[in-house]
């Protein structure tokens, strides 16, 4: 057997194989993340769970372009994302959860460290884009800081924590929210999906 071995050929064959798998009104833009999702993924059953805010495409690539900060919860999220192409932007993606700052405060108010990084990024929120892939007590930390500030509104949020404890239930507030989002419904998520999300974005910025 013969396998395909240039890293460009495989990611291109790769696509066309999930062209033929997926189905949706997506828009190119919206189908371009969605396809970079079901491949890191290798699930394409996961592309009707994918929610799209109408204007989270154009909200995402124009907080790019003006080259935003990328706020995330996890530190495997952070180091997913494509520092190459965000810097050609004059962006770079942060993350607190291990920030002296954010740990001590923790163990103080007995909060999560995901719950209190947010809290600690809060000051940048506003117009940022803000990547959650782990914990839903960021997400919902996001949107409480948001109520309480106005101000504080991302331009975006990929909000795709994953779990059996609030992940389902914090997603579902953020598609109540007025703040541009792609999410995972359900149960289901995780950091490689807020990942591929954030670099398909990427991709499409750079055109």
């Amino acid at each position: 057997m013969e396998f395909i071995t240039e890293p460009r050929t495989i990611e291109t064959r790769s696509m066309e194989i999930i062209e033929g798998l997926i189905e949706g009104s997506w828009s190119p833009e919206e189908k371009a993340v969605v396809k970079r999702i079901v491949h890191t993924t290798g699930d394409p059953s996961i592309a009707s769970l994918i929610k799209f805010h109408p204007g989270a495409m154009a909200a995402g690539m124009e907080a790019i372009r003006r080259g935003v900060r990328i706020l995330t919860d996890v530190n495997m999220v952070r180091v997913g994302i494509n520092a190459g192409k965000l810097t050609k932007f004059g962006g770079e993606a942060i993350c607190a959860i291990n920030d002296p700052v954010v740990v001590a405060r923790a163990k103080e108010t007995g909060l999560t460290r995901a719950i209190e990084s947010f809290r600690h990024l809060a000051p940048q929120m506003g117009g940022s884009i803000v990547a959650i892939g782990n914990a839903p007590t960021a997400l919902l930390e996001v949107i409480r800081a948001y109520h309480e500030d106005p101000s504080r509104k991302p331009g975006l949020i990929v909000g795709v924590p994953v779990g059996f404890v609030g992940a389902r239930e914090s997603k579902e507030l953020l598609v109540e929210e007025d703040i541009p989002y792609i999410t995972i419904v359900g149960n289901r998520g995780g950091s490689t999906i807020a990942v591929a999300a954030i670099n398909a974005l990427l991709n499409l910025a750079l055109g």
